[in-house]
Parts: structure tokens; C-alpha cells; sequence
């Protein structure tokens, strides 16, 4: 009888040790060891099978945990917990309500573990009811599971409602509400509920010290952290990665030496400490006199060397790593990514067995972002499970090609849509000029209850802008006032531009001198709009009082300038603040301060003097330089340097139709009609396509566009009849159109 006793012992404690070695290694990352382990293991009772299925949960692999799941011959209660947990952990909220709706019983630790998925999702109604259906009201389990989510998500006085009715509290009560505050940076009234409550322990504590440092007040941070009666390791941790997260690394490093006890997340605060302060070095230092690593040590290290391109370094510490995961695999394929190693990437891509959305994403995004869409969809395809993010890297990379066709159908073939989303979209549309779809989806976006963000706003502005769509803009104002983003920094520019592009730059000054904080783009926006509006002696004051203010301009400062300079006619004051930009400033001419300029001499009619110019540029002319110099030889009707520029920019832009009509105007005036005709030969010859012209105006919120070829218009006879009487009256008052130019153009187009 005893040795069949002695030997169930040494089964019983050898699944029980297994059991506990898949746990370790399912917390670690170590999900392959792991399985082999549990597969390894012939005796298995419901802790092995419950162990594996948490494993599986923790590394994301929720399907294979389900089927886990679904095998085991005998169901515990902690089995559908765990399960349940898997789904919340992993943010599978639907899955996890169907299970737990199926659960043959439930326990309280059921309860608030679905409480929490739903709060962790912010779906805070859900909670409710299901909070409201508990059994069992006494126990605080559940109180705790619902406060927690009402202060997580900023709605305080439900919490605090809810606090106060609860029939018993205890210490976890007290500091779930405090952690509420604490994690939404709301320290005041953390601080006033901290200073209340009957009895702290050492997480109240911790969680004011997190507190005080997620707001930057690393001085309060520090004040409480000497406060703690009895610190742990958390609350060294915690003040360490304060110090770190705020650039004191010396203080950081002071503080790890002296702390009392070390653990592997002590390490790793201070290793990451090191790598988010670019001190990749001192890092790797700290690293290989670690005594005992982890996943997140080695993850970490490798980070480091990604973000200062030393690949070949990273590569070595992968090689190296005992135990490859999915988040070391997947930073090494970022920094191939990022150095545009496509097939490098691919190879660790290929080398991952248990790949997660991160990791999908990663290589999705990186052949987009390498213009390789067909891969990009090869991949999106394959995926076995896409979440938001897939979808919206794959709209974002097809709006980049400028397919905007191929953009939509992803967006209309998604089931869940964030803001991103319509963000995508809207921006892709603007970015490729189609400026009336991006307002058409902006609104859109608002009918289906989708809140715009900052990103919206901006984007819409800028469709606003490109059509000069005044009321549009003036509404998308009134809702960036009631949305609370008017003292948003990117929006506050983005309205600066809308107001100037639409002629109206008091209102641009007005937003410009009313905004909060400004930046140098702020400056750049307005100088850029007075010279774009003829007002160029204010803009070059606001240039002067952009420097009194201790802003230090950039190459687009100069652009908006000299614009301006040019636009007025303030040929001295541009050609001074042109030499001014290397002497005083260190900053190179780029060609478009020479297209500035050359506009600016041009229009002053010193076109030998522009052609001189372009002629000894130390760097290469652009096609506005070329453009600016035929433009001024068309005004001032210089036919042989007008040749030698629109020949230069042909190179540039052999399909653009109006370089080849301006050119043949040139000739023209010049009466060359037989150069006239060799202009519209060779438009023949490269198959230029003429493009017709276009005009819009905004009536009623909608914008109407005209094109000159176009007699669909239900009014087009009605137009023309009053377009020929504008044209008598101007020729009544004295203005004669300059009737070769305008029977050229129209002959082009027509």
C-alpha cells in the first residue's frame, strides 16, 4: 500500500510544480515553453488546464485559450473565471458577456470581473445593470469594481454617489475612488479625498505619489514619497520612474542605489529610465550586471538600440535572448522598418510563432509606409483577427497613395469605426485636393454621433481654406468653440489659415491675438496671411514683432516675408530681409526664397536682373522659381527669357497645361504666331491634356463648382449673358481686357 501512496505523492507533486512552472513562464512571455510543458504533462487536473488557459489569456492568444477551454473534460468555476478574465484582459467584451451568461454558477469574483470588462470598455451602462442585478448587495467586491470604473472614467459624482451609499467600506473602497482622481491628474480634489480618508495603507499612498508625478509636480512626488511610513518596493519604484519620466536621471540613479531592495522591475525602471532619456549606453551597462532578466528587461534593451539605429546592436540582444517574445520581435522589426529593411523585417515577421495585432500592424504599416501596398494587403488579408487599428492603418496608406476609391471601400467594408477613421478619411480626402468629399464625410461624421477631435477640426479647416468656403469655416468655428478645442494650439493655426485664405485676416488677427499659447507656426500662418491678403507692410512688422518676442524665424517665416515683400512691391525691404536670412539668421536659401525673390524683381521689371539670379543659384532651380521667372516675363512681355524659363519648366512639369497656354500668351502679345502654333504643337506631341477652368462659390453651405468647358449647368446661357455685360460696363469705366489674352484662353479651353 505504501509505495502506490508514495508514488500518487510524487505524481501529485510533480503536476502541481508543473502547474506552477506554466504559470511562471505564461507571466513571463514564455508562452512556447509553456505549452510544451502542459503537453508534456499526462496527469493533468483542472489547475494544469486552468493555468494554460490563463497563459494563452495573458499572451493574447484568447482563441487558442477558448479551444483550451472548450476540451476540458471537467469545468470548475475558477475555469470559467479564468476565461472570462482572458476575454476582459483582452478587451473581448462580447465574448466574455456570452460566457458569462452561460455560467452554470457565478461567485463574486464573476460578477466584478465582468463589471470590469464592461468599465474597462466604457460601457458604463452595461455595468450598472449588471451591478444592479447582484445577489449578494453587502459584500464591497462589486461596490469597488463599480467605482473604480465610474472614476476611471472621469464621472466622479456617480463615484462618489455610489461611495456614499455603500452599506460597508473598506481600504480598497476608499482607494478606488482615490485612484480615480489620482490617474485622471485631477490632484486637488486627490489630494482633499486623501487628506479624509479614515485609514491609508501603503497603495494610498503610492497611488498619491503616481499622482503628483504623472502631472510633473516631481517636488509633491517627492514630498509624499518621504512621507510613507514603511515604503515598498512599488513606492521606490514609482518615485524612480518619476524622476526618469521627468529628464532627472542622476536623481533616479541616486535613489536606485540607495534603494533598500532590488527586484527585476526595479532593474527595469531604471534601464528604461536610461533608454527614454537617450542614454542607451548607460543602460546596456545597468543591463548586463542584472541578476536576474526578464522579457521586459531584454524588450526594453532592445528598444533602446532601435531608437538610436544601432540595429546590428539589437539584433546581437535578440540573438541573445534565451526566450524570444512577440514584444522583442516586434521592436526589432520596427527598427528595420524604420531603416526601410522591408525583408530583414519580414524574416523576424516570419520567425514569430504566436504573432499578436501589435505585430500584425507593424508589418502592415511598414509596407505601407515603403509604398508597398499589395504586401500591405496580402497581410491585412491573412490576418486572423483585424482590430481598429488594422483598419485604419490600411485607409491611412491607401489616402497616402492619393487612392482615396480604394480608401472608402476599406472604410465602408469596417464594422467598428473610431475617430481615426473618419479621421483618415477626411484627411486623405483634403490631402488629395478632393476638399468638398472631405466636408461631405466630416459631416457625415458628426450625423453618425462621432465626436470631431482636433484632428477633424484642423483637417476641416483646411478644406475650408483650399475653397475659400467662408460660412463653412465660420460654423466649423461656433463648433470648435462648443466642442472646448478653441484653445487647442493645432486648431488655433488651422483657423488662423482658414480666415486669412478666405480674405479675412482681422478675423485671423483676432483668433492669433486671442489664443492661449502660440507658436512659431502661429507667426508663420498670420505673416503668411497678410502677404497672401496685400498687406505687406504688416507683415513685415509682425516679422519684427515676432522677434521682439524672442521667436526665432525659419525657413517658412522668410517664405511668408518675402511673399509679402514681393506682393507689395517692397523691393528694398525684401532683397534686405533676403540677406539678412544667412548673415543674421545662419539660415541657407532654399528655392522658394529664390522664386520670392525673383518674383519680387520681376514685378519691379529687372527681369535681367531675376534671370541672373536663377542663373547663379548655388542650388538648383525648382519649377516655382522657373514659374516665377515666366510670369514675370508674361507681364512684362520678354519673349526671349520667357522661351529659356518655360523651356526649363517643361522639365519640371511637362503635363501642366498653363505653363504651355502662358507661353504661347507670351508669343502671342508678341504677335509669333507661328510660335504660337509650335506651343500648341508640341502640347499635341506630349499629350498634354487641357485642363478646363474652374471656379466655385459657396451658396447656402454648399459649394458650387464651374468649369469653363462645361454646359451641362442648368444656367450657363443666363451666366454668359451677364458675364458679357460685366465685360461692357468695365469697358465703359475705362479697363480694357487685354482681348489677345482673352481670346487665347478661352480657345484653349473651349
Amino acid at each position: 500500500m505504501r509505495p502506490i501512496l508514495k508514488s500518487i505523492s510524487e505524481t501529485g507533486s510533480f503536476v502541481f510544480n508543473q502547474n506552477l512552472k506554466i504559470t511562471h513562464l505564461g507571466k513571463c512571455g514564455r508562452i512556447e515553453e509553456a505549452i510544451k510543458i502542459f503537453e508534456n504533462v499526462a496527469n493533468r487536473n483542472t489547475v494544469t488546464w486552468n493555468s494554460m488557459i490563463s497563459a494563452y489569456a495573458k499572451n493574447g492568444r484568447v482563441n487558442d485559450a477558448r479551444r483550451l477551454f472548450d476540451q476540458m473534460p471537467i469545468k470548475n468555476l475558477v475555469s470559467w473565471n479564468t476565461m472570462i478574465a482572458g476575454y476582459s484582459h483582452n478587451d473581448r467584451v462580447y465574448e466574455a458577456a456570452q460566457l458569462f451568461d452561460k455560467m452554470p454558477q457565478r461567485d463574486l469574483f464573476s460578477w466584478s470581473l465582468m463589471i470590469t470588462c464592461y468599465t474597462r470598455n466604457r460601457e458604463l451602462e452595461k455595468a450598472r445593470r449588471l451591478f444592479d442585478q447582484l445577489p449578494e448587495k453587502k459584500n464591497p467586491v462589486c461596490w469597488n469594481a463599480m467605482i473604480a470604473g465610474y472614476a476611471k472614467n472621469r464621472r466622479f459624482e456617480d463615484a462618489h454617489k455610489l461611495f456614499s451609499e455603500m452599506p460597508i467600506r473598506d481600504i480598497v473602497s476608499w482607494n478606488s475612488m482615490l485612484a480615480g482622481y489620482t490617474q485622471s491628474e485631477e490632484m486637488v480634489l486627490g489630494l482633499k479625498f486623501f487628506e479624509g480618508m479614515p485609514e491609508r495603507d501603503l497603495i494610498s499612498w503610492n497611488l498619491m505619489v503616481d499622482g503628483f508625478a504623472q502631472i510633473g509636480d516631481i517636488d509633491m512626488a517627492d514630498e509624499f514619497f518621504h512621507r510613507i511610513p514603511q515604503p515598498n518596493v512599488v513606492s521606490w519604484v514609482t518615485m524612480l520612474s518619476a524622476y526618469a519620466r521627468n529628464g532627472m536621471i542622476v536623481e533616479a540613479r541616486g535613489l536606485f542605489d540607495r534603494m533598500p531592495q532590488k527586484n527585476v522591475v526595479s532593474w527595469n525602471a531604471m534601464i528604461t529610465g536610461y533608454v527614454q532619456n537617450g542614454l542607451i549606453e548607460e543602460g546596456y551597462r545597468l543591463f548586463e550586471e542584472m541578476p536576474e532578466r526578464n522579457s521586459v528587461s531584454w524588450t526594453t534593451m532592445i528598444n533602446g538600440f532601435v531608437r538610436i539605429r544601432n540595429l546590428d546592436a539589437a539584433r546581437e540582444l535578440l540573438d541573445r535572448m534565451p526566450y524570444k517574445n512577440v514584444a522583442a520581435q516586434t521592436a526589432m522589426m520596427s527598427g528595420y522598418i524604420q531603416s526601410m529593411r522591408m525583408e530583414d523585417a519580414h524574416q523576424i515577421f516570419d520567425k514569430i510563432s504566436c504573432r499578436d495585432v501589435v505585430c500584425w500592424n507593424t508589418m502592415i504599416a511598414g509596407y505601407a509606409q515603403s509604398g508597398r501596398m499589395n504586401e500591405a494587403m496580402q497581410l491585412f488579408k491573412r490576418m486572423p483577427k483585424k482590430d481598429v487599428v488594422s483598419w485604419n492603418t490600411v485607409i491611412a496608406a491607401y489616402a497616402q497613395e492619393g487612392d482615396m476609391h480604394k480608401a472608402l471601400r476599406i472604410f465602408e467594408e469596417m464594422g467598428e469605426k473610431n475617430t481615426v477613421s473618419w479621421n483618415s478619411l477626411v484627411s486623405g480626402y483634403s490631402q488629395n485636393g478632393a476638399y468638398i468629399d472631405a466636408l461631405r464625410y466630416f459631416v457625415f461624421m458628426k450625423r453618425q454621433g462621432e465626436k470631431p477631435d482636433r484632428s477633424t477640426f484642423a483637417c476641416g479647416l483646411s478644406a475650408c481654406s483650399n475653397l475659400a468656403a467662408l460660412r463653412i469655416g465660420k460654423q466649423l468655428h461656433h463648433l470648435i468653440l462648443k466642442s472646448g478645442y478653441v484653445n487647442d494650439l493645432f486648431v488655433g493655426n488651422a483657423l488662423i489659415t482658414m480666415y486669412a485664405k478666405c480674405g479675412r485676416i482681422l478675423n485671423a488677427k483676432r483668433v492669433f491675438d486671442e489664443m492661449e499659447d502660440i507658436d512659431l507656426i502661429s507667426w508663420n500662418s498670420l505673416i503668411a496671411g497678410y502677404a497672401l491678403n496685400g498687406f505687406g507692410k504688416e507683415s513685415v512688422h509682425l516679422f519684427q514683432e515676432m522677434e521682439i518676442d524672442g521667436l526665432t524665424p525659419d525657413e517658412v517665416t522668410f517664405v511668408g516675408v518675402l511673399s509679402a515683400c514681393s506682393h507689395a512691391g517692397m523691393i528694398d525691404q525684401g532683397l534686405k530681409l533676403f540677406n539678412s536670412m544667412t548673415r543674421d539668421y545662419s539660415i541657407k536659401p532654399i528655392a522658394e526664397h529664390y522664386a520670392c525673390i525673383v518674383d519680387l524683381l520681376g514685378r519691379a521689371g529687372r527681369l535681367e536682373e531675376a534671370y541672373r539670379l536663377v542663373m547663379g543659384m548655388p542650388i538648383e532651380a525648382n519649377a516655382g522659381t522657373w514659374g516665377a521667372l515666366l510670369g514675370a516675363c508674361r507681364m512684362h512681355r520678354n519673349v526671349e527669357i520667357g522661351r529659356v524659363a518655360a523651356e526649363k519648366l517643361f522639365e519640371f512639369e511637362p503635363d501642366k497645361t498653363s505653363n504651355y497656354v502662358l507661353l504661347s500668351n507670351i508669343h502671342a502679345e508678341a504677335g509669333r504666331w507661328n510660335e504660337v502654333e509650335r506651343v500648341r504643337m508640341l502640347m499635341k506631341d506630349r499629350g498634354v491634356q487641357k485642363q478646363p477652368g474652374c471656379s466655385w462659390i459657396e451658396i447656402k453651405n454648399q459649394v458650387h463648382a464651374f468649369f469653363a468647358d462645361d454646359s451641362t449647368q442648368p444656367r450657363t446661357a443666363e451666366i454668359c449673358k451677364t458675364l458679357k455685360i460685366l465685360t461692357a460696363q468695365m469697358r465703359n469705366m475705362g479697363y480694357m481686357p487685354d482681348i489677345v489674352l482673352l481670346y487665347l484662353t478661352v480657345d484653349d479651353y473651349s
